[in-house]
């Protein structure tokens, strides 16, 4: 065998003393590591038959350079496309359309770039590129990934792209595990990235969509572009339409093969299976994968900011409002008191800025409170509020500021902090009930640095004192720390 066997391990996470619901959870995480570096995580639960099935990369927007902005995103898309097996009729013959389609493709995109470009030439390209594509296409078998699937009882497939890691994740019967693990081997081993100027289309309209006709989107977009001057945070996840436009087939290819790889993986299985048959499954399937190369640590480091910032975003919509605060990330200790401070500011219909700004002023009609844009580097704490009609933004803003006052000025009561804590524990183990919830859980923590976060957590939250939290406020919740954005009208101006 090609693995080395780490340890097992059991946690227990009890919920905070005094909590209305108090449980305990103790479940079995075994942890392995392939011969070629990928990390398994695997927990028994024989409940229902049933597996999820997550497999996570430490590999993001963040981790990609100005020549790559968008790759991870535009992979998210191509892995779904299918290998030299599955998704096509004719891979020998596909093969050889690919090549053209590629040659066409990657001629029509240097010559955009050029001042003085033939724009007879470029039709008569892009005629080629369409009836190449077309004749691609009778070759193709759309979707042949999540027909599988669903045909053997799958539900859930999906993926996801973040600024820190991408995830790939399935739940299925337990007696389909073997197929997941040969179709999941099998994309990792022989993917094939067709109809990828198609999908770059798609994603263009995925970002006009998300992004320049939303007004949430657009304010988010502007608010991270403003907050970080040098971290790739400041960076959309999804690419700048430039950076888009200029994604080509290799470049992405070259990301795929050096960072999609078993020094980057996490592979984590929650459900009905017997440990041992589903770690020799596992090595089986994925253990003669190329070991690849780890991600760079991203060297980019923001400056201590030194005074505000602020944005205006004109769109024809009804006002909004974002204001950020950098702060540091797991595991830093103040990353616990700020959990309890967002907990007590904005979770709930008691929560601080909901009692006085929803309820008793009226200011607003919506606020919520959360850390952004990722959790590897120091991030941000964003307060995102929607003004009643009648009300001003700078309206709001003051009321804020009055509460974040607060809490530089008064200590928390003891029963406000109970009450924090006990809500994020109630909702912890709510999320780890469920084997997707436990698995996505695990997947994310130990991309991030090590699941076991999740061990020591309450801990470490019921260490947060009064006094703490308030020193945390002292130390980043001032203006020459504070990021503004507001959505307005353009008529206003």
């Amino acid at each position: 065998m090609h693995r080395i066997h780490i340890v097992l391990i059991a946690f227990v996470l009890v919920a905070c003393p005094g909590a209305v619901l108090s449980q305990s959870l103790a479940d079995k995480v075994q942890e392995h590591r392939l011969g070629n570096g990928a990390t398994v995580l695997l927990v028994e639960r024989h409940d229902s038959p049933t597996v999820s099935a997550y497999i996570s990369f430490k590999v993001g927007g963040a981790n990609e350079t100005s020549q790559e902005r968008g790759v991870a995103h535009l992979l998210e898309h191509m892995l779904f496309k299918g290998t030299k097996t599955l998704g096509t009729k004719d891979y020998k013959s596909e093969k050889k359309l690919l090549q053209k389609i590629k040659s066409v493709g990657q001629q029509i995109d240097a010559m955009k770039n050029l001042s003085d470009v033939d724009t007879q030439k470029v039709h008569v390209l892009r005629d080629q590129l369409v009836a190449l594509q077309a004749e691609h296409r009778k070759l193709v078998v759309k979707d042949e990934f999540s027909k599988i699937y669903a045909e053997n009882g799958g539900v859930g497939y999906n993926a996801f792209t973040g600024k820190d890691s991408t995830t790939y994740l399935i739940n299925l019967p337990s007696n389909k595990l073997e197929l997941w693990a040969a179709i999941e081997s099998d994309r990792l081993r022989n993917a094939v990235f067709r109809e990828f100027y198609t999908e770059r289309d798609v994603v263009h309209e995925e970002r006009r969509r998300s992004y320049e006709s939303s007004p949430g989107g657009l304010m988010y977009e502007t608010l991270l572009a403003t907050a970080y001057k040098v971290h790739p945070y400041r960076d959309p996840i999804i690419g700048w339409n430039s950076d888009i436009e200029n994604l080509d087939p290799d470049k992405i290819r070259d990301f795929f093969t050096k960072y999609y790889t078993p020094i980057n993986m996490v592979i984590t299985l929650v459900g009905d299976f017997e440990s041992q048959a589903a770690l020799d499954m596992i090595d089986r399937y994925f253990g003669q994968l190329d070991r690849g190369v780890p991600v760079p640590i991203v060297t980019d480091k923001e400056p201590q900011q030194k005074g505000e910032r602020r944005a205006f975003v004109n769109f024809d919509a009804e006002p909004q409002l974002m204001i950020a605060y950098h702060k540091p990330t797991m595991p830093h200790l103040d990353d616990y008191v700020f959990d309890i401070l967002m907990q007590v500011l904005s979770e709930g219909r008691t929560s601080r800025l909901y009692t006085s700004l929803v309820i008793e002023k009226e200011l607003v009609t919506g606020v919520n409170v959360f850390g952004a844009p990722g959790s590897r580097y120091d991030n941000l704490m964003v307060l995102s509020l929607v003004p009643r009609q009648g009300h001003a933004s700078s309206e709001v803003e003051s009321a804020v500021y009055e509460e974040l006052q607060r809490l530089k000025t008064e200590l928390l009561s003891p029963l406000e902090i109970d009450r924090a804590r006990q809500q994020i524990m109630t909702s912890i183990l709510r999320g780890l009930k469920g084997n997707s919830g436990l698995a996505r859980m695990l997947s994310s923590y130990q991309t991030l640095g090590d699941w076991r976060y999740l061990v020591n957590y309450e801990e470490q939250l019921n260490q947060v004192t009064a006094q703490e939290i308030m020193a945390v406020a002292q130390r980043y919740l001032h203006v020459d720390n504070r990021t503004v954005v507001t959505l307005r009208r353009g008529e206003q101006i």
